[in-house]
């Protein structure tokens, strides 16, 4: 048994349920973790299939339950989604841009037992965070944070890193103290689906994620106590993978807006891979039987690379997604390990970001998350010429 709690080659029970309600969004972000194609998913669940699902859920041990999306404020049922919720059993965290987020709707929250909200900001100031968001939503944001805090709920801030924002990461923290954030992420794309799209715009440069490090641990030890502040370094930076999803299929379950079931945020790029649907299935089937969720349980998929090292309890051997996007198999070990055959991939990234910055590459143009674009987005991910936006 690893220190994370996963047994190899056993089930495990699926504690975190993702609730994917919607795709729908007034936003327009360019590193957005909804499928590229999502415009192609408009059969969401209904009422009572989501009820459903929770149940289920909860009946093979889930018990915390993310409402996300998409803004999954879009969805007018989420009251009472709340409210089934904590009558299961349920903690209950809403994950939300603020958009949507009325005094109306954030007391009937209350009211329902919803017990926790995660609001996102995409910089610390307006023109930053309207160009990337695609819309004016700074004010709006503002606005849900002061009603997150004035209905006593948790104030959790998450800002997306990348690029445009990397060197914003101090009057993040500013902002975060000033709203009296309690939990803030200084969290970052993972360049498996939208983000991968945009790369040579959202790819920050070592020097980069060195100076907002150290800027973040020294406000980390001025708030200690005070104020909670994770810092992600992103994965090309690492050296080492990440343990993905704490494992496949280990912890997390993910339901998407038409009832797809999936083991991670990105797992529908994969090729030669069929996800069992809710509309179908039942939750302990999918989770115990289903091919999908047991294709990269355990270790027994593992090429020699990982199979053979003393971390794979530890890391899982990485991300299949990102394994697959810069290789091609996601069975390779995750590039960003330097122990992976593949890890040249990660420096000719890396090297490419740079050059992209010093002038000497031309960056693919910037592709923003909205239904034309993703119409245009082709199986293998290919830009289109110019810069579209609705």
């Amino acid at each position: 048994m690893s220190g994370s709690g996963y047994i190899p080659n056993l089930v495990n029970k699926p504690l975190w349920l993702l609730a994917e309600v919607t795709y729908a969004c007034p936003l327009q972000c360019p590193y957005c973790s909804n499928p590229v194609d999502y415009a192609r998913y408009k059969n969401e669940l209904t009422t009572e299939e989501w009820i459903r699902v929770l149940k289920e859920a909860r009946a093979m041990g889930a018990v915390q339950l993310g409402f996300s999306g998409g803004e999954p404020l879009a969805r007018r049922d989420l009251e009472v989604l709340i409210a089934e919720a904590r009558r299961m059993g349920y903690y209950t965290n809403l994950i939300t841009s603020g958009m949507g987020l009325t005094e109306e709707r954030i007391r009937a929250f209350k009211d329902a037992g919803l017990d926790h909200i995660q609001v996102s900001i995409q910089a610390p100031e307006k023109s930053l965070n309207d160009y990337i968001a695609g819309t004016e939503c700074f004010e709006q944001k503002l606005h849900a944070l002061r009603l997150v805090k004035q209905y006593d709920f948790p104030m959790v801030l998450n800002f997306v890193r990348h690029r445009l924002t990397e060197d914003y990461v101090k009057p993040m923290l500013d902002l975060a103290i000033e709203v009296q954030a309690d939990y803030v992420e200084l969290a970052f794309t993972q360049y498996t689906g939208w983000d991968h799209l945009n790369r040579d715009h959202l790819l920050p440069t070592r020097e980069q994620v060195r100076r907002s490090e150290r800027i973040a641990h020294e406000y980390q030890e001025r708030m200690r106590g005070k104020m909670k502040i994770l810092f992600v370094v992103p994965d090309y930076y690492e050296g080492r993978p990440k343990a993905c999803m704490n494992g496949w299929a280990s912890v997390f379950l993910i339901v998407t807006p038409d009832g797809t079931a999936l083991p991670c945020h990105s797992a529908r790029i994969l090729p030669g891979m069929e996800y069992p649907s809710v509309r179908r299935h039942g939750i302990e089937w999918i989770w115990r039987e289903s091919p999908a969720f047991n294709r990269f349980r355990g270790f027994d998929w593992m090429k020699e690379t990982c199979r053979a090292c003393p971390e794979k309890t530890s890391d899982f051997g990485g991300c299949r997604c990102q394994a697959y996007l810069l290789t091609g198999d996601p069975c390779n070990a995750d590039p960003v390990c330097g122990k992976s055959p593949h890890h040249g991939a990660i420096l000719d990234v890396v090297e490419r970001t740079e050059r992209v910055v010093a002038g000497t590459a031309e960056p693919k143009p910037l592709l923003f998350r909205n239904p034309r674009n993703s119409k245009i987005v082709t199986a293998e991910m290919q830009l289109p010429r110019t810069i579209t936006r609705e």
